[in-house]
């Protein structure tokens, strides 16, 4: 059908659909793709504004602001506040992330199925290969160019090469990428290919309709049944959707847990076993100049020490950020300021065991989580091994940026004793989360898990489920292909199709 903005929507209105959609990031489009293509009529509602390649913010804080919930500060509360990053757009985080592409690792799998066998009843391991090779596909899924790569990426291949740590060029959903460095902030030319540019794109080709800034506040259960939803359109309107056949949640890890208990579905463990990857991170100074902020945004990791649940990789963002990971203050800071094309940041993601909680308060949506004194020592362990890295790439000194911590380190002594006697408080370590799960876990028994192994909810028929709040744990590695490979296999559940069922999808060609 179309795009419709919320804004435009100032009046009551009621819509209807066979299928409504929560959420259009990458679990969302997925769903929506699939069943316009299979001829449903679908409405897949967005919280966020749409947001066109031209339009994006170059400044990360004016980015952010715009494209980020909560304006990019949302936290999580605990021993102390960790932010949470997520996108708030049409495509969700997908469009301004830093198109890390990682197909579901066979021993996460594994450990999934030895957990609960509903696993692989639902979500059987060559249905979900079968999934990913189309998705991959679709989206131009592939290792990263050197000619694009830039020097931040090629130095930390130099550094994981010296210490012997296996290590790749990060596989992107990118095409003819020119290496502007700008994925976080939104791709200014479209050559990331975001699921707004290429999933939703075609669900909209197919027939599907992207309501952006109606933000759905309750879910409509009848008799047992979804019968739809209720929402409010930035316009100032009351939305009442009808959905015939299906609702499908697909906000996240975080979103999805709390729309179920503003609902009142509160059956099984929804909300808890939050998880997600907390990453910190280093900075680095050479003496050569390496502009962090030209070449692909996150084109090399080093992936050797997944086994410990650590995984590491380059990053890329504006001038503003980096100078915020400077050392000192004042005079001492301003000095600094000429070197910082010198500057380079890597960061650890931890596959974090600890899990929080998502609750709905008074309508708003709060986070708990705390890291254990087993992620703080993975946060050491991560950032010695970045200084290793950094240091056998040439560095002349970094910034681990731990408060009570020495703001500069400048050899191998320094960094092992900032893993052995490094502070113990979470505090001390600027930590973000990204990549979030398990708050709606699948499995067969209703008392331990939200929805069954076809990801419909166990109490209320015809709503399911499609997002990362079904993984029984998180992945140790960028979930947002394995988001859509399990959100298609959903499609297939919503239809009444065997999840080994595998409908053509008509082709479509990339939007204009």
């Amino acid at each position: 059908m179309t795009w419709l903005s919320g804004g435009d929507l100032a009046r009551p209105t009621t819509m209807s659909c066979d299928v409504a959609v929560v959420g259009s990031g990458p679990a969302g489009a997925t769903v929506a793709r699939a069943l316009a293509s299979a001829g449903l009529r679908v409405l897949v509602l967005e919280a966020g504004p749409r947001v066109l390649p031209a339009q994006f913010e170059r400044s990360a804080f004016g980015s952010m602001a715009a494209t980020y919930r909560g304006l990019g500060a949302t936290a999580a509360l605990g021993a102390a506040p960790t932010p949470l990053v997520q996108g708030r757009m049409v495509g969700g985080s997908s469009p301004v992330n830093g198109a890390i592409c990682w197909r579901l690792p066979r021993d996460v799998y594994d450990e999934w199925c030895g957990q609960d066998d509903a696993v692989a009843h639902g979500l059987p391991w060559p249905a979900l290969e079968a999934a990913t090779d189309e998705i991959e596909a679709r989206l131009g899924v592939a290792p990263t160019d050197p000619a694009v790569a830039g020097p931040k990426n090629l130095l930390m291949a130099r550094g994981a090469e010296a210490l012997g740590l296996e290590h790749r060029p990060i596989r992107r959903n990118v095409r003819d990428c020119r290496g502007l460095g700008r994925c976080m902030q939104g791709c200014p030319e479209g050559h990331k290919q975001s699921v707004d540019l290429t999933l939703l794109g075609d669900a909209v080709q197919h027939g599907a309709t992207v309501l952006s800034d109606a933000e759905v506040v309750e879910l409509t259960v009848s008799r047992g049944r979804a019968r739809g939803l209720q929402a409010r359109t930035m316009g100032g309107a009351r939305l009442t959707v009808q959905a015939g056949h299906a609702v499908v949640l697909a906000a996240s890890a975080v979103q999805t847990p709390a729309l179920l208990l503003r609902s009142g579905l509160r059956q099984g463990p929804v909300g808890h076993g939050f998880q997600g990857h907390p990453g910190v991170s280093m900075a680095g100074r050479f003496l050569e100049p390496v502009r962090m902020w030209e070449g692909a945004t996150q084109g090399h990791e080093v992936i050797g020490l997944r086994h410990e649940g650590l995984k590491f990789e380059a990053l890329g963002f504006d001038l503003t950020i980096l100078a915020a990971r400077l050392p000192g203050w004042g005079r001492a800071f301003a000095d600094r300021l000429p070197e910082l094309p010198h500057w380079v940041e890597w960061g650890v993601a931890v596959r974090s065991r600890t899990r929080g909680r998502v609750f709905s308060v008074l309508g708003r949506t709060v986070v708990r989580w705390s890291p254990s004194p087993r992620d703080l020592a993975q946060y050491r362990r991560g950032l010695r091994v970045l200084g290793e890295l950094m240091l056998a790439a040439g560095a002349v000194e970094v910034a681990p940026g731990v408060r009570g911590a020495p703001p500069l380190l400048r050899d191998l002594a320094g960094l092992r004793a900032l893993e052995q006697d490094g502070p113990r408080g979470a505090a001390a370590y600027p930590a973000v989360i990204t990549h979030m799960f398990g708050t709606c876990r699948l499995g067969r028994d209703p008392r331990r898990s939200v929805v069954r192994p076809d990801l419909r909810h166990h109490h209320v028929d015809g709503l399911y489920v499609a997002d990362s709040s079904v993984f029984p744990t998180n992945l140790g590695v960028n979930p947002q292909v394995p988001i859509m490979a399990v959100a298609a296999l959903c499609a297939r559940h919503v239809q009444g199709l065997s999840p080994l069922q595998s409908p053509p999808v008509p082709p479509c060609a990339p939007p204009t």
